[in-house]
């Protein structure tokens, strides 16, 4: 059964980001993490996720979201946008079918980390 469920009743995913932010790349062990962002109002939580909150290199507060029983990524919110919830993409049942469209932080990417050039790329926080 699925920590959550994800229902877009107002705003379907559109877009998949790579964050490549020393922050996504700690939290994930890897190059960063790929996120859709989604209204706050269309995620249903079940169960109660544990919380990290930490400085974001944007320099905002950020909370973590992940499961208290395997550890898993699930998603994150800034204080500021509360009303944004961005989901890690790999732990959704259905994940939409699209690819990468945007990569964000890349200063901050690994020398090994790919990033399609064909896709937008953003030095530091997107607006």
């Amino acid at each position: 059964m699925p920590l959550y469920d994800y229902a877009p009743k107002s705003a379907p995913v559109t877009e998949l980001r790579a964050c490549h932010c020393t922050c996504c790349q700690k939290a994930s062990g890897s190059g960063g993490s790929v996120n859709a962002v989604v209204p706050s109002a269309d995620v249903q939580i079940k169960g109660t996720p544990r919380r990290y909150t930490m400085k974001a290199d944007s320099g905002r507060t950020l909370h973590r979201y992940f499961c208290g029983e395997c550890g898993s990524p699930i998603y994150s919110q800034r204080d500021a946008n509360p009303e944004r919830m961005v989901i890690r993409a790999g732990t959704l049942d259905n994940p939409p079918p699209l690819q990468i469209t945007a990569h964000i932080w890349t200063k901050s990417k690994a020398g090994w980390s790919h990033i399609d050039a064909g896709a937008k790329q953003v030095a530091g926080q997107p607006d």
